[in-house]
């Protein structure tokens, strides 16, 4: 029998070790998020291009009006801190004030460090921490500390928090308030690997959040203070050797894909009917995203058409050299395109089936694709809002010169696009749709037989019981 969940204090309130994931762009809103918290959880609002809401309560489609990438960007960060302030105060409402809110953010995302300086203002009293991922959040705590709310980073490894400790969260222990432990090969979205690590050979995670515990005690951190174990995260009953446990210290743990199909849920309903579909090896982890991070998406003709595309894929040199021998004579301008001759008979076989379109990528290759989907990627570069801090689609940075530098990459997408069309009803079959690894779950687990879908509360309450 699963011996049960111990309540934690967190922001000064009871509440259960267990935190909503969150889940940009606009997954994780007021909804879900409010109705976790009231459930006696962590609830998590996503502020990655949160939605905002007009005077009437209608939701206020993300329109850009600016002519260049730099307007269009601030626009973009008007639209966040409006929209993460909305989201914040929506789901206050819904969770009462004994609830515990967090807002996510990616580090990575274009105007990371105003937006949260633009919420945080707006919503004081309003939020009790903030989780954030992908990338370095060296300033996080100090932010945090600004505003009064705990900071709880997101980090695969103990290697990272040791390196984000030194730096600057020894400066700021007191608003510490957990270190979220994702694991890189289990959980959706975007991933931590680091070029050491193989996303082909995930690693028990046990060893690695154990490495974690003795980093933080090793700098002072007691271990009251909860490691939030996320990625892969289902059946609690399946972790039971993790409470309690005086290797590990204090565990909570984070749930992202299964409060994707409950009532709250404001993902449409062709991805919550998708969800119950998904086999097992379902999910890929790929790293088609321009933020190059690995990330874990469901493996749908959107997905698969990324791996078609980076497969016709050629290496080229503009002068003859070494084994490029032949002129390149399809899909090109000029003739300044040398290849080796087995990938010019690879090249007009893709011309021949109608990929006729060749585009140079910063790797010096090129990658072949019908005229309508080039046409595609050259208006979604050129349609760029910067909503990445740095952007290998686009070649978009939210500083200086706005300018990575290098050539934009047409194997990648436009992830604010994506994400946006999925979470607003566009076709799933066309768009991103970010999932962890046990979402085959969904299709095998009897919570969901017969097209049940939980409440949030319900969800909750099965998940305290082990299952």
């Amino acid at each position: 029998m699963f011996k049960g969940l111990k309540p934690i204090i967190y922001g000064g309130r009871e509440v259960w070790p267990l935190v909503e994931g969150g889940k940009g762009v606009a997954v994780t809103n007021h909804a879900s998020s409010g109705a976790w918290a009231a459930a006696g959880g962590i609830g998590t609002v996503s502020a990655v291009n949160a939605d905002s809401y007009d005077d009437n309560g209608d939701m206020i489609p993300q329109v850009f009006y600016g002519k260049t990438r730099a307007e269009r960007h601030e626009e973009l960060v008007e639209y966040g801190i409006r929209g993460g302030i909305a989201q914040v105060k929506r789901a206050y409402d819904i969770a009462g004030p004994g609830g515990a809110i967090n807002i996510n953010v990616l580090w990575e995302m274009g105007g990371a460090q105003r937006i949260l300086h633009g919420v945080l203002e707006k919503t004081r009293g309003l939020v009790t921490g903030v989780t954030c991922g992908a990338g370095m959040p060296y300033k996080l705590s100090e932010i945090a500390a600004q505003y009064g709310v705990y900071y709880l980073p997101i980090i695969s490894s103990a290697r990272a928090f040791r390196a984000l400790w030194k730096r600057a969260y020894s400066k700021v222990p007191e608003w510490l308030g957990a270190v979220v432990y994702e694991d890189p090969w289990l959980a959706g979205g975007h991933n931590g690997l680091s070029n050491a690590e193989d996303p082909t050979k995930p690693e028990d995670p046990y060893p690695r959040v154990k490495a974690l515990r003795d980093t933080m005690r090793e700098e002072g951190i007691p271990d009251e203070l909860p490691i939030v174990m996320a990625g892969g995260v289902w059946y609690l009953r399946d972790w039971e050797h993790w409470i309690d446990n005086p290797e590990l210290g204090q565990v909570a743990f984070q749930y992202g894909t299964r409060p994707l199909l409950t009532q709250e849920s404001p993902i449409p309903q062709a991805w919550k009917d998708h969800l119950t579909k998904i086999p097992e090896g379902g999910v890929l982890l790929h790293k088609f995203s321009p933020t190059g991070f690995y990330s874990s998406a469901v493996i749908n003709p959107f997905l698969r058409e990324l791996q078609a595309r980076s497969e016709r894929q050629i290496p080229y040199s503009t002068e003859q050299a070494g084994d490029h021998t032949a002129t390149l004579d399809v899909g090109v301008r000029g003739k300044n395109f040398w290849v080796t001759p087995h990938d010019l008979q690879r090249a007009r076989e893709w011309d021949a089936r109608g990929f006729t379109m060749a585009l140079k990528t910063p790797d010096n290759t090129v990658i072949f694709v019908k005229p309508d989907e080039g046409a595609v990627i050259r208006k979604d570069q050129a349609d760029c809002m910067g909503c990445l801090s740095h952007c290998g689609f686009s070649s978009w940075k939210d500083h200086d010169n706005n300018s990575t530098g290098r050539l934009a990459d047409p194997r990648s997408f436009c992830i604010q696009k994506a994400l946006q069309n999925i979470a607003h009803g566009e076709p799933i079959d066309e768009n991103l749709m970010f999932a962890g690894h046990s979402a085959y779950e969904f299709g095998r687990d009897p919570f969901y037989s017969n097209g049940f879908v939980p409440t949030v509360k319900q969800l909750v309450d099965r998940i305290l019981t082990g299952d």
